[in-house]
């Protein structure tokens, strides 16, 4: 389903910025995934209702920030240090089951695409040498 909106990709060089935002952050669990081309969809950061708790894929650990603005009912990702390999189209997810958000707070396995109902059609991250 196509219920959440992203936005803030684009074409940058190595070692530059971008800032994702995805809305409504109105879902229990959010996270955000990317799809490189011949690659399956793979989660890269997630986060729980109230940032009780996050997760981040060891490629992008220490690169790339997600966080939400309540106020504004808005999910962002700020990636930083940005590498080649970061090219992918990137999608914002949601979801309102519980054994989403133990995916995302426990330690047993990293949270999954069919954990998540919910969401974008997705904007495009490209990263030059």
């Amino acid at each position: 389903q196509v219920q959440l909106a992203e936005s803030g990709g684009g074409s940058v060089q190595a070692g530059g910025s971008l800032k994702l935002s995805c809305v409504p952050s109105e879902y229990a669990s959010m996270g955000w995934f990317r799809q490189a081309p011949g690659k399956p969809r793979e989660a890269i950061a997630a986060i729980t209702k109230g940032s009780s708790t996050t997760y981040y894929a060891d490629s992008v650990k220490g690169r790339f920030t997600i966080s939400q603005d309540n106020t504004e009912n808005t999910l962002y990702l700020r990636m930083d240090i940005l590498k080649p390999e970061d090219t992918a189209m990137y999608y914002c997810a949601g979801d309102t089951r519980l054994s989403t958000t133990f995916a995302i707070s426990s330690s047993y396995r990293a949270p999954s695409e069919a954990d998540f109902a919910y969401w974008g059609q997705g904007t495009q991250v490209i990263v030059s040498s």
